[in-house]
């Protein structure tokens, strides 16, 4: 399996995170794919880089929640990150749009998004989008941006039928994670009209653990709970879910695993 979304840089790891890792690599998870957030993150995630290499890989972006007053300053960290050694990214993000928690700064974060449109276009790298309560704003924003050099992730895919369709049309993929698998979370109607060439697998650790370890810390194990699920909702084997999901992820991320 391959965790396409995980932040297992953040402090909730500090405590355990080799044997976090050991878990991980038991539980049979291949590889992990870290999304940068800010500033304040890069240092972390590099350390994990340097000391997991060939399993974590980094990603450079900046998140919508980081996106404030100094957004163009972070921005520019962002950009001078991609110009001094773009091969060693693995995509750009997380970025977007998210209107859940504030909507102070949208025109800011729809201008630093679109900015990062741009260098995912440029550096023929996958965009890997957040775009909570904002799906329709974010799709619009790529739509508009389409060409042959963007393609990426609707990183933690929780919307209606119509817009997986939109998303899956334009050649992007959408990350499936925990809440899959949640009893009220409605995604399963979703996905059971969906095929597997479209699906990736993530886990968004620490955040949006899968039953049974909801409201618990996630991490990179518990993406077994995640596949199994999937393969219960579109009745198919785990194995078929696991194949095509590494074809996928390695399609995205251009490694062969």
């Amino acid at each position: 399996m391959i965790d396409t979304h995980s932040h297992i840089y953040l402090p909730e790891f500090d405590t355990d995170r080799s044997e976090m890792i050991q878990r991980a690599r038991h539980a049979g998870v291949e590889a992990i794919y870290m999304p940068n957030i800010d500033s304040s993150s890069t240092a972390d995630m590099m350390a994990l880089v340097q000391q997991y290499p060939g399993y974590c890989f980094p990603m450079m972006g900046l998140h919508p929640c980081s996106v404030r007053e100094n957004f163009e300053k972070e921005l520019l960290l962002v950009e001078k990150n991609w110009e001094a050694n773009a091969d060693f990214y693995s995509g750009v993000g997380e970025c977007g749009l998210d209107y859940y928690w504030d909507k102070t700064f949208v025109g800011q974060q729809k201008e630093a998004f679109g900015r990062q449109i741009a260098l995912a276009s440029k550096y023929n790298k996958p965009i890997i989008i957040h775009s909570r309560d904002s799906l329709d704003d974010t799709i619009a924003m790529i739509d508009t941006a389409m060409s042959p050099e963007l393609y990426g992730i609707f990183h933690c895919f929780s919307g209606r039928f119509d817009q997986l369709e939109h998303i899956c049309a334009m050649g992007f993929y959408a990350g499936i994670g925990g809440v899959s698998t949640f009893k009220n979370g409605g995604l399963d109607k979703i996905l059971e009209k969906q095929h597997l060439r479209h699906l990736v697998l993530e886990t968004d650790a620490p955040y949006l653990s899968p039953v049974p370890f909801r409201g618990k810390r996630n991490e990179p194990a518990y993406l077994t709970y995640i596949c199994d699920r999937l393969a219960e909702i579109l009745q198919v084997s785990t194995e078929e879910v696991i194949e095509t999901t590494n074809a996928n992820a390695a399609r995205i991320f251009n490694r062969n695993m």
